[in-house]
Order: C-alpha cells, then sequence, then structure tokens
C-alpha cells in the first residue's frame, strides 16, 4: 500500500492574517445581501382611492374589517411596507412580531363583550403602533407611518392581517 502524499491529509492551515481577511469579506458579502434582501425601506404609496374616506378624524377600530376591497388594498400594501420586518404573508421570520399572532388573546374569549373590547384594544394598539413607531432607548424599531400613509390604508393593512389571524375569532 502506498503511502498518501502528506499535503493531502494535513489540515489547511491558513495564516492569521489570512483567515482574518477571508472572514470580514464572508460577512461583508453577507451583509450587504441582507440589506439587499430587505429592498427599500421608504414607505411606497397605497392607492385607496376605491375605499370609503374616514375623513380626518381617526377611527378607534377597524371600520373595513370584513371588507373584500379593503383586503385586497391592505395586501398590497402590507407586501410593499411591512412584508420586508414582518415577512411575507405575515408570517414573521423573527426580525419582527409576526402579526397573526396580535389578536391571539382575543380569540381565546368566550364573553362576547370581552372579546369585543379585547378587539377595540388591539385595534387602538395597531393603529397608535403603525402611526407613531416604535423605539426603545432610542432605537426604532418600527418607523412611523403617519404622513406617508392615510387611516384608510393602515385599516386596509388591518383588515388584511385579520385574515391572517393564527387564531380565528
Amino acid at each position: 500500500m502506498m503511502n498518501p502524499d502528506p499535503r493531502i491529509l494535513r489540515p489547511l492551515v491558513r495564516p492569521p492574517r489570512l483567515r482574518k481577511a477571508v472572514l470580514a469579506a464572508v460577512l461583508s458579502v453577507a451583509a450587504s445581501g441582507a440589506a439587499w434582501a430587505h429592498g427599500d425601506v421608504t414607505p411606497q404609496a397605497v392607492d385607496t382611492s376605491s375605499l370609503p374616506k374616514l375623513g380626518d378624524q381617526w377611527r378607534a377600530e377597524n371600520p373595513f374589517r370584513g371588507n373584500s376591497g379593503a383586503m385586497q388594498i391592505g395586501t398590497s400594501a402590507y407586501n410593499q411596507n411591512c412584508a420586508r420586518c414582518h415577512g411575507i404573508d405575515a408570517i414573521s421570520g423573527g426580525i419582527a412580531p409576526d402579526l397573526r399572532k396580535l389578536d391571539n388573546d382575543c380569540a381565546a374569549l368566550k364573553d362576547a363583550a370581552r372579546k369585543a373590547a379585547c378587539v377595540k384594544e388591539i385595534d387602538d394598539f395597531f393603529l397608535t403602533t403603525v402611526r407613531r413607531g416604535r423605539t426603545r432607548n432610542g432605537a426604532v424599531y418600527m418607523p412611523p407611518f403617519e404622513g406617508s400613509m392615510n387611516q384608510e390604508a393602515i385599516w386596509a393593512i388591518k383588515t388584511y392581517l385579520e385574515t391572517r389571524r393564527d387564531k380565528p375569532m
């Protein structure tokens, strides 16, 4: 039996500088790819011209609940403005909250009045979060969308999310 060439069996050893350079290059490519994957984070316009106008006063509850036209607009608006963080089809990849679970606590309630109050509270939480965004310790976790989205667009997105619920109402 022949002795194998020792260069083949020897582990691949690189000088420390080369290892650091290779690691830096790999991390650089990975980071730039992640940035490209999230696309342009500028809020995209939402055409709500086919929806009833809600006026200047912000509604406390979703006025488009069950409205199929709002659901279609909300689907498009979600995909253009929310999916990059909250996931395609509202299925989070772990970066941001999974919005299918937004009102899971309400779905478990048996009492109709308590369930309605819970849904109203979740509507208010959703609206406030989308309008004003979320920051913690000075870090922006979600940008504010008030000024770039009207309330028709925000409620249309909520209408879409209600069709993606983790637990049916």
